[in-house]
């Protein structure tokens, strides 16, 4: 029969993303609901093998479903990845009396707390929290709807100067494996063309097609690129090639980078936040472990750990063409 959990941890790794906040919350009040303890742990994995715990309850979190970024702040672990360095983790936590662990990342987080996991018998639920919405198994990770409507603001600004000095735009988005973003915000943005990892445009057809919406009679164009997209070694390659190709454009490069990890999250996001850190406490109470929660069909689910970790997202194809018919 499977250990009495009393003692829940919580903690953030890899890059931040809005809801992380919001996620946390929702663990450590679900925890305060059913009468456990939560221990939140600060520096992700580090904060794993150098013991920074600190009991938290339910006021402890309040004031923070707004906030972006995360509190228990995030930093990635060369020592975790060594056998020695999770046996440390191992035993700072049994000290402690933690029974159970919510890890609150992507596949990176979700990898090593799965070995983490496998190799001392540990209980632990991963909520899925990256705004590059690339991890299988569920619909929406943490972050992703922010992300998406703080680029587009940007894109809606960036497109008011293009079309004031008659200009085209390549806005870099993230997006380093998969273009979800990319997709998603060049539809809602008016985009004449979106460039993913997915789908290779070609140069030339890239040309052919600006030379076309400036036929249609477009002055000004924005191309969003996901910063993964294989067309050319990066962004300002592009920029260089149809500075070369095309005449008549003043092209401009806007890389937004960072910015769109920042941020409030959106409605969405601290909703779902609040859904899974419920669904993960209490799965965890369950007796089941090594899975992640995911959103599937407005339902929370729980998909295995290395099923998330090894499974593959897909664009969704209907979005492609809604693209190419809105760009004509």
């Amino acid at each position: 029969m499977p250990k009495e959990i009393k003692k829940i941890g919580v903690f953030t790794s890899g890059g931040d993303s809005p809801g992380m906040n919001a996620a946390i919350r929702s663990v450590v009040r679900t925890c305060a609901y059913h009468n456990k303890e939560c221990i939140g742990i600060y520096q992700g994995f580090e904060g794993l093998m150098t013991g920074e715990f600190e009991v938290m309850d339910a006021r402890s979190v309040k004031g923070i479903i707004n906030k972006g970024g995360t509190m228990l702040k995030s930093a990635r672990s060369q020592e975790f990845r060594s056998h020695e360095g999770r046996k440390k983790a191992y035993e700072n936590l049994k000290k402690a009396g933690i029974d159970a662990l919510v890890a609150i990342g992507g596949d990176g987080t979700f990898t090593g707390t799965m070995v983490f996991s496998k190799e001392f018998g540990f209980p632990v639920i991963g909520i899925p929290g990256t705004i590059d919405n690339d991890i299988f198994g569920t619909s929406h990770t943490l972050g992703f709807d922010t992300a998406q409507n703080t680029v587009v603001e940007a894109i809606d600004k960036i497109r008011d100067t293009a079309s004031s000095h008659n200009r085209l735009f390549f806005i870099e988005v993230m997006g380093r494996d998969v273009g979800h973003i990319a997709l998603n915000v060049g539809i809602a943005g008016g985009a004449e063309e979106i460039l993913i990892p997915e789908e290779d445009l070609g140069l030339d057809r890239l040309v052919e097609s600006l030379n076309r919406s400036r036929k249609s009679g477009k002055s000004s164009s924005i191309v969003v690129v996901a910063e993964g997209d294989k067309i050319g070694k990066n962004i300002f390659e592009l920029k260089d090639y149809v500075d070369q190709n095309m005449e008549g454009y003043d092209v401009r490069v806007s890389v937004l980078g960072h910015m769109q990890r920042g941020g409030p999250p959106s409605c969405f996001d601290r909703v779902l936040a609040s859904r899974m850190g419920v669904k993960a406490v209490e799965s965890l109470l369950e007796g089941k472990s090594n899975f992640m929660v995911g959103l599937l069909n407005n339902k929370m689910e729980l998909t295995p750990l290395e099923k998330a970790i090894k499974g593959k997202t897909t664009i969704n194809l209907e979005l492609l063409r809604v693209s190419d018919i809105m760009s004509t």
